[in-house]
């Protein structure tokens, strides 16, 4: 059986400043975003490399402001709406994906008003950006020992013990197959998807039929937040936010179907 490692949660230390993992995930996630970038806009007839700057400082606003307000409404909002001044304690951690997603949505549709843009223009061309930042994210999250699985058997291959768990009980290491479903294969997907003409919106249909299904699954594996517990039909807040990603997804698809190709 397996323990985890327990990184030092400062990869850097500068003095009396310490650059945690987790910000250097965040870090090789934009960074990702542009060096993708740039790779889908020289193959495109409609995006400039230039463009990717003010698109990342778009995405960055979305997922900060989204990803913590979702965090906030979706997971404490009884806590947050008693201590308001504690939603601006970002280093505390609380973020959720569910509501950063809104939030690059948001922003993505600003992007598109600015720059004469459709909405799923400007969604068709992030979407295979997006799974490699997350896959940083939930490698940060591994580093940290935090968001562990539910306890399974000692047998189980990847079974591992989180001391931050304070109880000795073998888990899966949930982190690992989000990593490994939400990030590194459905970036293999959409990106071989994308790589040849498609309807306009079937990628972003993809990437949310993609990413709510491999949510879906690997909740299965990974313990729900202790103050929300299972909810409706014994599924986790996690599995509820993204039935909607799925049915939205499969619809859209269908929809995009009837619309012409772009690149």
């Amino acid at each position: 059986m397996l323990i985890h490692p327990q990184f030092n949660p400062i990869a850097i230390q500068l003095g009396p400043v310490g650059i945690h993992w987790y910000g250097l995930m965040y870090l090789i996630g934009f960074m990702l975003f542009l060096f993708l970038g740039r790779m889908r806009a020289k193959k495109s007839n409609s995006w400039k490399p230039e463009e990717l700057d003010d698109l990342l400082f778009y995405g960055v606003l979305g997922v900060i402001l989204g990803g913590r307000l979702g965090y906030v409404l979706f997971y404490k909002p009884d806590f947050y709406f008693s201590h308001p001044l504690d939603i601006l304690k970002v280093w505390e951690g609380g973020m959720a994906f569910h509501g950063g997603f809104l939030g690059v949505l948001i922003a993505m549709w600003a992007f598109g008003r600015k720059t004469g843009r459709s909405f799923f223009q400007v969604t068709d061309f992030i979407a295979p950006l997006v799974p490699l930042g997350l896959a940083a994210g939930r490698l940060g999250n591994f580093i940290n020992g935090e968001l562990w699985g539910r306890v399974t058997s000692a047998d189980m291959p990847f079974a591992m013990i989180f001391p931050q768990a304070h109880d000795g009980l073998p888990r899966h290491p949930s982190q690992l197959y989000q990593f490994a479903l939400e990030g590194i294969s459905l970036f293999i997907i959409l990106w071989l998807y994308s790589a040849k003409p498609r309807r306009t919106g079937q990628v972003s249909a993809l990437f949310l039929l993609g990413y709510g299904m491999f949510r879906f699954i690997a909740e299965f594996a990974r313990e729900p937040d202790d103050f929300l517990g299972y909810l409706a039909m014994h599924l986790s807040m996690g599995q509820l936010l993204s039935l909607p990603m799925i049915l939205i997804g499969a619809h859209l698809f269908w929809w995009s179907s009837k619309k012409p190709r772009h690149t």
